[in-house]
C-alpha cells in the first residue's frame, strides 16, 4: 500500500464523503490540495473573492442538504472568508470551511501569514479546530462533516497546516475513513412528548407551528406542509432578519398576536419573535419548544421570563419531530387555518406611475411571469429594501435568501452555486445596486464556468435600507452618506463576458427579461427603480 501525502488523504476523504465540488480561491497554503484533487477528486470552482466561495458553499448546503465545502488559503485568504460564515450560521446551513494554515513546525516563530485562524472563526461557526497530523486528516474531515450536520446545522472550521498536507502517511489508504464515518444520527422526539404536543394543538383554538431556517428548504417546506395537513395547525418557516415583519409572510404579525399556542420547531425564541413578549405574542399564549440544542431551550426560558408559559421543552431534531407528529396526528381542519393562510398572502397594492422609474412591486410581477414560464426555477433574493420587495412579490419552487444574519452580498455567489446544484433549473437572483457591488466580479466566475443565470438589479442609486433609517430617525435634511451613482451594472456584466440589459420603464421589462433568460449567459438586468421603503401590511 503506497504512502500518501496528507493532501491526498484529504482529497480521497472528500471523495468518500461524496463531495463533488470545492468552492475555492487558490493560495500558497493549499496548493498541495489542488494537486491532490487533480486526478479524479472534487471539481474546484475557482472564485474571485474568498467570501464568495463561502457563500457558494452555504447555498450548496441549503440546496443539497449535504455540507458545502469551501477551500481557502491561510492568513488574509481565511480572513476574507470569515465574514460570510455568519450568514451560514444564522441560516443554519451545513458547511465545512477548510483553510490552509502556517506550518505547525513554524508556529510562534513569525511564519508566513501566521494567524490565529481558529480563534478568528470561532464566533461564527459551530466548532473550530486544527488538524495535528497528516494521518488523522480524514478523521478530522469526517468529524467536521458530522458536526456541520448534527442537530442544528451550521458551519464548521477545520484548519490545515501546510506541513501536515505535505507530510507522508505510510499505508495512506488506511487513513481514509469509511463512508459510514460521515453518517449523522438524528435526535428523535419521544412518543410521550409528541402526544403532549398533539394534545395541546387539539386543545388550542389558534395554534401556530413556527420552524427555524434549517427547514427553509424544499424538503423542509414539504415536511411542514404535511405536518399542517395532519394537525390542522398552520406551519410555516421563519428565515428573515425582519422577523414578524417578514414581507414574504404578509400579515404574520397580526395573526401571531392572536395565537393562543405556538410550537417552536427548531425556531429560536430570539429577536425575530421579539423574545415572545407582548404584543408580538399575547401574554396568555402558551409555548412548546422542540429544539436540538439544550442551549436554545435555556435561552428561550430566559428570553420569555415566565416559565409558566412553557408547556413543554424537549430535545429533538426538527425534521424528525415534524415527521413523528405527522405520523401520530389525526387529520383536522379549522377556520383558523384559512384565516392564517389569507393573512400570509396579503400584500400592499402598488404599481409604477406614468413617467417614473419602475416600482419594485411591478418589477417583481414581471420577474414572476418569467419564473412561471420557466417552470423549474430557483429564486435567490438578497437583503436591503429592494430585497424585501422582491421577497414579498416573487416566489419560486425553490428559494434562497440572505437569512436571519441580515447581511447582504450573497446573491451572486448563491446564484452560481444554485446553477451548479440544479443545472436544469432556471436561476433568478434579485438584488439591490449596493449589493451588486460586493461580488460583481463573480460574473467572471460564472462566465468561466459556463453557468447561466439572470441577475435582476433594483437600482435606486442608494444604500436604501440605511437611507430609510435616516429618514425615519433624523429627517430628510440629515440624510447623508448613502448615495450611489446610477451605475450601468448591465455594462459591468457585459464587460466580464455576460449579457446586459438596461431598463428605465416598466413597459420595457418583459422583453428585457426574456432576452436575458434566452441569452444562455450569466445576465444582468439593470432596472432603475423608485427609492421606496420596504412593503408593510397594515396590522
Amino acid at each position: 500500500m503506497p504512502a500518501l501525502r496528507g493532501a491526498d488523504v484529504l482529497a480521497r476523504s472528500l471523495q468518500r464523503a461524496g463531495v463533488r465540488r470545492l468552492f475555492s480561491l487558490s493560495g500558497n497554503h493549499v496548493m498541495s490540495v489542488y494537486d491532490a484533487v487533480h486526478d479524479g477528486g472534487p471539481e474546484i470552482v475557482h472564485v474571485r473573492h474568498e467570501a464568495a466561495a463561502v457563500h457558494m458553499a452555504d447555498a450548496w448546503g441549503r440546496l443539497t442538504g449535504e455540507p458545502g465545502v469551501a477551500l481557502l488559503t491561510g492568513g488574509p485568504g481565511h480572513a476574507n472568508g470569515v465574514s460570510a460564515l455568519y450568514t451560514a450560521l444564522a441560516s443554519e446551513s451545513p458547511l465545512v470551511l477548510l483553510s490552509g494554515e502556517a506550518p505547525i513546525r513554524e508556529r510562534h516563530k513569525g511564519a508566513f501569514q501566521e494567524m490565529r485562524q481558529g480563534e478568528m472563526a470561532a464566533p461564527v461557526v459551530k466548532a473550530a479546530f486544527c488538524a495535528q497530523s497528516a494521518r488523522t486528516l480524514g478523521e478530522d474531515l469526517a468529524r467536521a462533516w458530522r458536526q456541520a450536520k448534527f442537530g442544528r446545522p451550521g458551519p464548521v472550521y477545520l484548519g490545515l497546516p501546510s506541513d501536515m498536507l505535505e507530510a507522508r502517511v505510510e499505508e495512506g489508504e488506511r487513513a481514509v475513513p469509511a463512508s459510514g464515518a460521515f453518517a449523522v444520527s438524528a435526535i428523535p422526539l419521544g412518543e410521550a412528548a409528541a402526544r403532549v404536543v398533539l394534545a395541546e394543538l387539539a386543545r388550542a383554538s389558534r395554534p401556530l407551528v413556527l420552524a427555524g431556517p434549517a427547514m427553509a428548504t424544499d424538503r423542509g417546506r414539504a415536511v411542514l406542509g404535511a405536518l399542517a395537513e395532519a394537525t390542522g395547525a398552520p406551519a410555516l418557516c421563519m428565515e428573515s432578519p425582519r422577523g414578524v415583519n417578514d414581507p414574504s409572510l404578509g400579515a404574520l404579525a397580526r395573526v401571531m398576536a392572536q395565537a393562543d399556542l405556538v410550537v417552536l420547531l427548531g425556531k429560536r425564541l430570539d429577536y425575530t419573535l421579539r423574545y415572545g413578549q407582548p404584543p408580538t405574542l399575547n401574554a396568555d399564549c402558551r409555548l412548546l419548544l422542540l429544539d436540538p440544542e439544550p442551549e436554545a431551550l435555556r435561552q428561550a426560558g430566559y428570553a420569555l421570563g415566565d416559565p409558566a408559559r412553557i408547556v413543554l421543552a424537549a430535545l429533538a431534531s426538527p425534521f424528525e419531530a415534524a415527521s413523528t407528529l405527522t405520523r401520530l396526528a389525526r387529520p383536522a381542519r379549522s377556520a383558523w387555518t384559512t384565516e392564517v393562510g389569507a393573512a400570509l398572502r396579503e400584500r400592499p397594492v402598488a404599481a409604477s406611475a406614468p413617467g417614473t422609474p419602475v416600482h419594485p412591486a411591478e418589477l417583481g410581477h414581471a420577474v414572476q411571469k418569467e419564473i412561471d414560464q420557466a417552470g423549474d426555477a430557483v429564486l435567490v433574493v438578497d437583503g436591503g429594501e429592494f430585497g424585501q420587495w422582491a421577497q414579498a412579490y416573487v416566489n419560486a419552487p425553490t428559494r434562497i435568501i440572505n437569512g436571519p444574519a441580515g447581511a447582504i452580498g450573497s446573491a451572486l455567489p448563491f446564484a452560481i452555486a444554485a446553477k451548479l446544484a440544479r443545472p436544469d433549473a432556471s436561476v433568478f437572483a434579485l438584488l439591490g445596486d449596493g449589493t451588486f457591488g460586493l461580488h460583481m466580479a463573480e460574473f467572471d466566475t460564472a462566465v468561466r464556468a459556463k453557468l447561466p443565470f439572470v441577475a435582476v438589479v433594483g437600482n435606486d442609486s442608494c444604500w436604501n435600507a440605511e437611507h430609510q433609517i435616516q429618514l425615519r430617525a433624523y429627517g430628510r435634511e440629515r440624510a447623508h452618506g448613502c448615495e450611489l451613482l446610477p451605475t450601468r451594472y448591465d455594462r459591468v456584466a457585459a464587460a466580464l463576458g455576460g449579457h446586459g440589459e438596461h431598463v428605465e420603464r416598466a413597459s420595457e421589462l418583459p422583453a428585457a427579461l426574456s432576452r436575458a433568460a434566452g441569452s444562455r449567459l450569466p445576465a444582468c438586468v439593470n432596472v432603475m427603480i423608485e427609492r421606496l421603503a420596504a412593503p408593510t401590511v397594515p396590522a
